[in-house]
């Protein structure tokens, strides 16, 4: 069974560092209450780590 991460963004970018802007873009949040699904893998796992205080995290799987 694959796992995936549930990822929610809980707050605004505002007032945070660029790289963590560029870092929810690449993720695929817009704004917050946006919710997305992505694959459990490092690349994904290191995003999040970036913006931890921004997001809440789940792992759902498939």
């Amino acid at each position: 069974m694959a796992t995936n991460l549930k990822v929610t963004q809980i707050k605004s970018v505002i007032s945070e560092k660029q790289n963590q802007r560029d870092t929810l873009r690449s993720l695929g949040l817009k704004r917050i209450g946006h919710t997305v699904v992505k694959a459990d893998n490092p690349v994904n796992r290191g995003y999040i780590k970036t913006v931890a205080h921004l997001v809440s995290v789940e792992e759902i799987s498939e």
